[in-house]
């Protein structure tokens, strides 16, 4: 065990914190996380239509009849999410820049306008672009802006107003540049791709990345996914919020296509969706630890029994930091293994069921931070997929079993001197 965390500590352990102070992934990672609950909205639309297909008759008429009016929100959450998203991503990069300009997050969303949106014969947008397909051209455009922006102030290449000018008539003034700079760059790239590619630059993304995206929804990937993730928590660093910066735009590809093919009448696709992920491997948190919390509110040693009962309401609804932090499981022992790889093992059970056909597929996103098995059956509608949240915390806590025992020994060892 010495070994291993020695080992772990030599090789991982730098790459972790590399990872963790790189200003241009947590801030991917802060915009995706940030359009979380415009996407549930979004996605929350579609459940009438969803009910309607699979109920059929009188409610499914109604639903039909009245669909414009159940499905509005959509066309301004979902269907426009990237523009959201490449606003947050660049307040976040502009604030850990600490740029104060708050039209950073305007030029961003002017160059994603530019590179995404194509202008109809008649004059009309076609912004199909601009949902989940645009998510990747949404992180390229908000990098660009805060980029060409922080360069722009470190040279001096700003207009400068005095100091009595108001703020926002300053900040006007400051982003003009570094606007022109934008749109010119957005503009070349904009023509050069349909003049030369004869499409718009996110589908030059999107076909770049297309090996990625396919290869992302599969076993060898969760499970990868999720074994990095617990190892950077085992170091003390937020794993989720180090690798969802490059998996989340992927899953939450996913769960739109997931949600536009119930709205049009046909089977979700995919397995590896933003829910799925927090729905079913993070059931009370990072390490899905409610069991060990239960075995920890009736242990023997004090300290461990005062934990567990701090803990058990947070953990409840997915907020297990007071028992990683405060057990703790980063760099423990005897923790360490069950941590890592228990959750692995889970995720590997939870896909298989559902790539089977044995448990529903994620149909939309659905809110988190929900009890074990509401946040499942919201996902697929189907009551097996709470059943196997649950079963995965009680999986888990046979697992952390014997660890726990001996970490108890340990412990009581500590109090009795």
């Amino acid at each position: 065990m010495n070994k291993l965390q020695k080992w772990l500590e030599k090789w991982m352990m730098p790459i972790a914190k590399v990872l963790e102070k790189q200003k241009h992934l947590q801030s991917i990672k802060d915009g995706i996380v940030g359009i979380v609950p415009i996407i549930i909205i979004g996605s929350f639309c579609l459940v009438p239509t969803g009910i309607g297909n699979l109920i059929g008759g009188g409610v499914s008429e109604w639903v039909n009849a009245h669909n414009s009016i159940i499905t509005l929100p959509t066309y301004f959450t979902t269907n426009i999410m990237s523009l959201y998203a490449a606003l947050y991503i660049a307040n976040s990069l502009a604030k850990r820049y600490k740029i104060k300009n708050v039209l950073v997050g305007a030029s961003a969303i002017l160059v994603h306008l530019i590179l995404s949106v194509t202008i109809g014969e008649d004059g009309g947008w076609v912004v199909t672009y601009l949902a989940a397909e645009g998510l990747f051209t949404a992180i390229i455009s908000a990098i660009f802006a805060v980029e060409v922006m922080r360069l722009c102030s470190k040279y001096h290449l700003t207009i400068k107003m005095p100091d009595s000018v108001p703020p926002m008539v300053a900040d006007s003034f400051s982003i003009l540049i570094p606007l022109v700079i934008d749109v010119v760059a957005a503009t070349a790239v904009s023509v050069l791709c349909q003049s030369v590619g004869g499409t718009v630059f996110p589908q030059v993304i999107m076909n770049i990345l297309a090996p990625a995206i396919t290869s992302m929804d599969s076993l060898p990937a969760v499970m990868i996914v999720v074994s990095l993730t617990q190892l950077l928590w085992v170091f003390g660093l937020h794993g989720a919020a180090i690798t969802s910066s490059v998996w989340a735009p992927f899953a939450i590809a996913n769960a739109t296509a997931n949600a536009a093919a119930v709205a049009a009448g046909q089977a979700p696709a995919h397995v590896f969706t933003f829910g799925f992920y927090y729905g079913f491997l993070q059931v009370s948190g990072s390490g899905m630890t409610l069991g060990l919390v239960l075995l920890m509110m009736f242990s023997k040693a004090k300290s461990l029994r005062t934990i567990g009962k701090v803990g058990i309401i947070p953990s409840l609804f997915g907020v297990n930091e007071p028992i990683i932090f405060g057990v703790p499981i980063i760099m423990n022992p005897f923790l360490m293994l069950p941590f890592v790889i228990g959750p692995v093992i889970v995720a590997a059970l939870d896909y298989l069921a559902m790539a089977s056909g044995f448990v529903g597929l994620p149909l939309w996103e659905a809110p988190g931070f929900l009890p074990p098995g509401f946040q499942a059956f919201l996902l697929t509608l189907d009551w097996k997929a709470a059943v196997m949240a649950v079963l995965n915390v009680v999986l888990m806590g046979i697992m952390y079993y014997p660890f726990f025992k001996m970490m108890e020994a340990d412990e009581l060892k500590k109090e009795n001197g």
